[in-house]
């Protein structure tokens, strides 16, 4: 079924472990939005982790829904049923609060598909008392969330394990007071910290769409918004919750091990946003380890610097101690040992993803990417040693003072790699294969990159066919790459400010057919995507306070302009 999922949420349920019932009587209910396919949504450990806070806390039950499965056009035609909640089949209007967990740019048309079909007024000011709360979480929001501001009534801009106790019992309170929703609003606002209602700011435009002022309607709120974060995540587990066979990540159990990254890539909002990098203990890992294993038999190690964690080799061992397996997304390059390739090897691990992103030392060194060839090469060579007969390779076209020099050097490097796995491959197991994804760089906010502009859609695409030629006739590189085109809207929605909300409810209402929604507002969308910033001008997201000064990333975007004239 290509990945399409068709089944009635009854169906779902019976082959779920670990999902809550809660009786709605006497409780505040919160309906747990993932604005994609319960496949998609339900591999998402953010996701999964809000809805134990969320159940986990007095008065509250929580209920999910998700965006129906690809195909299903019928559930937005006219005269539709409403969307209703997986567990009780309520409609999405009849909850106190929908929280959206978000954590990818290009979902936002689909919350307006499930705000319509929930019966829920798309403009956050057309909301009236009856109305549900519509509040909104996730990386994609921390970072800027501007382009929703219409639509939701508030965002948390923060870690949920932080920030979702004391929102819900703040929330609980005031409710207890039969207190109007504006003032909710407005008492959020004041007393949350990392609280964010866009009704309770202005945003003011100078020429063209330049922002003249951006500030607090009343003195009371805040100028700027202060991301939240944990301080120490071995007070608390983030693992699964929920198991089903029905998620991209079926065959494991998800395990979240370290948050954050102290390597500060140029190009990376990790690196900056969720500073410092913090680690769980294995101590403190051991619950999250004996769950996984029993319920699955392997484990998916999860977090922004997996290999980074000083006690990664560890945990390996205590998993293939107690009979069982573990997966690690992507490792760092220079953190790919002899001894780790082993652990991954005797995991059963066939494929290992490396992420060298440029070809040309020179570019890794303007993105600030912190490895050599050298480290590439011998990290393959452990690789290939230990039996691991199949690399992914990740790379990026677009990037800042990229020349055509630095796109043969992509093959180049890939090339040799490949070489040099079958060169030092032993008996029966031959190496396989590399797999090479290929994908535009976009400019994100909070990064030293943040004033870049997008290269452009017809430049790069010429760059990935010249990658795809060049491995056209070799059968052991496969050429895997996105699409230039959606990487305009990802751009648009990444560095975009309110004015970019015009622009979805159009793309909203025609279906979302996004050039004649372009052609049909008095936004400029190329303002956002193809302009490089003035370094003083007050960005959308300026008065957001992501942890890191704009000084420093301003620094940061000058050194890495700096060495790519050198």
């Amino acid at each position: 079924m290509t990945g399409r999922l068709k089944e009635s949420n009854p169906s779902l349920l019976s082959k779920e472990e670990g999902a809550v019932r809660t009786p709605w009587r006497d409780r505040l209910r919160i309906c747990l939005a993932y604005p994609s396919p319960y496949r998609t949504g339900m591999s998402n450990l953010g996701f999964q982790t809000l809805y134990a806070l969320f159940n986990g806390t007095p008065s509250f039950l929580c209920e999910r829904v998700f965006l129906p499965d690809p195909g299903d056009e019928a559930s937005f035609s006219p005269g539709s049923p409403p969307l209703v909640s997986l567990e009780s089949g309520r409609p999405l209007r009849d909850f106190d609060i929908v929280a959206f967990s978000v954590a990818f740019e290009n979902d936002y048309p689909n919350i307006l598909k499930m705000l319509e079909r929930g019966r829920i007024p798309l403009v956050a000011a057309a909301r009236k008392e009856g109305d549900p709360l519509v509040i909104g979480g996730g990386i994609s929001l921390i970072l800027n969330p501007e382009p929703l501001a219409p639509f939701f009534d508030l965002f948390l801009l923060g870690e949920a394990e932080e920030m979702a106790p004391e929102f819900l019992e703040r929330y609980r309170a005031l409710r207890a007071g039969s207190v109007t929703r504006d003032e909710i609003l407005a008492r959020l606002q004041r007393d949350i910290e990392g609280a964010y209602a866009p009704k309770c700011y202005r945003v003011d435009y100078g020429p063209g769409q330049r922002i003249a002022s951006f500030r607090p309607v009343d003195p009371s709120y805040p100028a700027k918004i202060r991301v939240r974060h944990a301080k120490d995540l071995s007070a608390f587990r983030t693992h699964q919750v929920i198991t089903t066979p029905h998620t991209e990540f079926a065959d494991m159990f998800l395990a979240e091990v370290s948050r954050g990254c102290f390597r500060g890539c140029r190009f990376c909002p990790a690196g900056f946003v969720y500073r410092p990098a913090r680690f769980r203990t294995l101590a403190a890992l051991e619950p999250s380890l004996e769950e996984g294993l029993r319920r699955k038999g392997r484990v998916g190690l999860l977090g922004t610097a997996v290999s980074d964690h000083p006690q990664l080799a560890e945990i390996c061992r205590q998993v293939l101690g107690a009979k069982g397996s573990f997966s690690i997304g992507s490792l760092r390059i220079d953190r790919i040992s002899n001894d780790l390739a082993g652990l991954l090897a005797d995991s059963g691990v066939e494929m290992v993803s490396l992420a060298p992103e440029a070809g040309s030392q020179r570019l890794r060194d303007v993105i600030r990417k912190g490895v050599s060839e050298e480290q590439i090469f011998r990290a393959a060579e452990h690789l290939i040693e230990n039996g691991i007969v199949n690399l992914r390779l990740y790379f990026m076209v677009g990037l800042p003072t990229e020349q055509d020099e630095d796109i043969d050097a992509i093959i180049d490097l890939t090339r040799r790699i490949g070489h040099h796995a079958v060169k030092t491959s032993k008996g029966t197991r031959r190496f396989r294969r590399i797999t090479l994804s290929v994908n535009q760089f976009i400019p994100k906010p909070a990064t030293p990159f943040q004033w870049l502009p997008l290269a452009d859609a017809a430049a790069v695409r010429k760059k990935i066919q010249k990658i795809k030629r060049a491995f056209g006739k070799e059968r052991s590189v496969s050429v895997i790459h996105d699409l230039p085109k959606w990487n305009y809207v990802q751009a648009l929605l990444s560095l975009g400010d309110r004015l970019v909300g015009e622009i979805l409810l159009a793309v909203h209402a025609n279906g979302g057919n996004w050039p004649q929604a372009l052609k049909g507002v008095n936004v400029n969308a190329d303002y956002y995507v193809y302009r490089e910033k003035d370094p003083a001008e007050f960005l959308p997201w300026d008065f957001i306070d992501h942890g890191v000064s704009r000084e420093f990333l301003l620094e940061e975007y000058r050194k890495a302009m700096d060495q790519g004239r050198s």
